[in-house]
């Protein structure tokens, strides 16, 4: 049985792309307010009380809509949740009132002992109902609906016999969550797994999503194949742009955003892959019109 909390507004039409906020263009941000759409935040950089992180996300916050995106509570993980940094997220959402919070389908510690990465879950009954509770009792506390976002994989379990597409839909339909679709993340696992990126975008249910991520990646060579590595340190690649048309197609008016975490570039680069997103996003509704 689902859990009904609210959700997050709609979309606006008018709502354009966003971008990560990163704390290099903070200064930048506050001072030229830059034509993007939406700011999203990692909930954890922001977790001080006060300080000049609170005071940029403040002003920021004035300025444009905001979402929260956390990497460290680790909700797939059979350790405890941890509910200290839960509450943190929760204080969070009081004062900044985002207009989206989201977490990942993964887990990242084994008895509070933490990897610096996002790993992926065994796709089994077991740990669809495991997550089904972790993300009930996420938003019992949040009082809201929460995202959760796939991730990029580079190997797989062999006690996995759900299908990645067909765990994350149940996951939103009897937990009440909603899907944060992480195109590159999509794109990454097809060619390191061998899958059709586009069967797998048509399976997400519509109602569903209600956000979609856009990142570059890195390919490595490796013994037998290439690797895609979900690196998020360059432009979005032209595969991508291209599944991002098909997402925008299938999910008109879903927000996107632009995630850029590493060899961060000046402000102008990040706004100007939004603006190529709007020009894709546009085309598309067009096309479908």
């Amino acid at each position: 049985m689902s859990t009904r909390l609210p959700s997050p507004p709609a979309a606006s039409p008018s709502l354009r792309t966003g971008i990560g906020l990163r704390a290099q263009h903070h200064a930048d941000i506050v001072a030229r307010k830059p034509g993007v759409g939406w700011f999203e935040a990692h909930s954890e950089n922001y977790f001080a009380a006060g300080g000049a992180q609170r005071s940029y996300l403040t002003k920021i916050r004035a300025d444009y809509p905001l979402s929260l995106h956390g990497v460290g509570l680790s909700i797939g993980s059979t350790d405890p949740l941890n509910r200290a940094h839960l509450r943190e997220i929760a204080r969070l959402v009081h004062d900044f009132e985002p207009l989206l919070v989201s977490e990942h389908l993964s887990w990242s510690s084994v008895e509070g002992r933490f990897t610096n990465d996002l790993l992926p879950l065994p796709y089994t009954e077991e740990a669809l109902r495991h997550m089904i509770t972790r993300v009930r009792d996420v938003q019992d506390v949040l009082g809201r609906q929460i995202l959760i976002e796939n991730v990029s994989s580079y190997v797989q379990f062999t006690c996995s016999y759900i299908p990645e597409w067909e765990f994350l839909t149940s996951l939103a339909e009897e937990s009440g969550c909603g899907i944060l679709l992480d195109v590159n993340n999509v794109y990454v696992s097809a060619r390191n797994h061998g899958f059709d990126a586009h069967a797998w975008l048509n399976t997400m249910p519509r109602s569903a999503v209600k956000e979609i991520h856009l990142a570059g990646h890195t390919v490595r060579p490796m013994a037998r194949q290439e690797i895609l590595i979900d690196t998020h340190n360059t432009h979005v690649c032209a595969a991508v742009w291209d599944l991002y048309a098909a997402a925008a197609n299938r999910f008109p008016g879903v927000p996107a955003l632009i995630e850029w975490d590493a060899d961060i570039p000046p402000l102008d680069v990040l706004v100007a892959e939004a603006r190529k997103a709007d020009e894709v996003a546009e085309v598309n509704h067009v096309a479908a019109a």
